[in-house]
């Protein structure tokens, strides 16, 4: 009899030890699981640091061979009043050039007067983005000359590279924001705010200005989790 008890105390005892062990590994799993997701965000203005500017000039003629050495003698008066601006010869290459002959793809009856037409350009490619923000009234010099380039607003092309530069501060930036969200969270519903259970750094943007172009708006919004106790 005693013997029973003692086991029927023992075999009690293992229950109640269980029940605990499975109590605190729900409480546990519970508290795990408490967790908040924000997002921080960090916004910066840059200046770009590069452009890529083409100018665009087209030729038409019925002599293939005198249409290239116009298109060359263009190119030069180009890169000579470019020079004359301020740009080296590092930062000006010529571009692609295209042939299309009009008298082969024409439709109707009447044949257009030039049988071909030349279209190329003279591309800058610099770092000195103030003087290519100087030179925007190149255009209209060079109509005043007689020559008709085209410079489209599309076509410049304002570039900021030092992106790899900035990048940890702002994400730091974006972080604190995320855990000032996550803290404000925390204290309205009577928590504590605990460690990060996951973070994502998100994606980088950078839009531009839509009437000074070289002005660069970066942005990054990171999601964070944190543990709730």
């Amino acid at each position: 009899m005693k013997q029973n008890i003692v086991a029927a105390t023992i075999v009690a005892l293992g229950f109640a030890l269980a029940g605990v062990f499975v109590w605190l590994g729900f409480h546990q799993l519970a508290t795990q699981n408490r967790a908040v997701s924000v997002k921080g965000l960090a916004t910066k203005d840059v200046k770009a640091d590069h452009a890529v500017w083409p100018l665009n000039y087209s030729l038409d003629g019925n002599n293939l061979s005198q249409l290239y050495k116009e298109a060359s003698g263009l190119e030069q008066t180009l890169r000579d009043v470019l020079i004359e601006k301020g740009f080296t010869d590092e930062d000006i290459r010529r571009g692609n050039t295209t042939v299309n002959d009009n008298w082969a793809n024409y439709y109707g009856n009447t044949r257009p007067a030039n049988q071909y037409s030349l279209s190329t350009s003279v591309v800058v490619n610099t770092d000195n983005v103030d003087l290519v923000i100087a030179s925007q009234t190149l255009t209209n010099d060079l109509l005043e000359k007689g020559i008709i380039v085209h410079s489209y607003d599309w076509s410049l092309d304002y570039q900021f590279n030092g992106l790899t530069d900035i990048k940890p501060a702002m994400i730091e930036e974006a972080t604190k924001n995320a855990r000032i969200v996550a803290q404000k969270f925390a204290d309205d519903a009577n928590c504590r705010l605990g460690s990060i259970r996951h973070a994502n750094q998100g994606q980088f943007s950078i839009e531009s200005d839509q009437y000074e172009p070289w002005n660069k708006h970066v942005r990054v919004v990171t999601t964070v989790d944190y543990y709730l106790k």
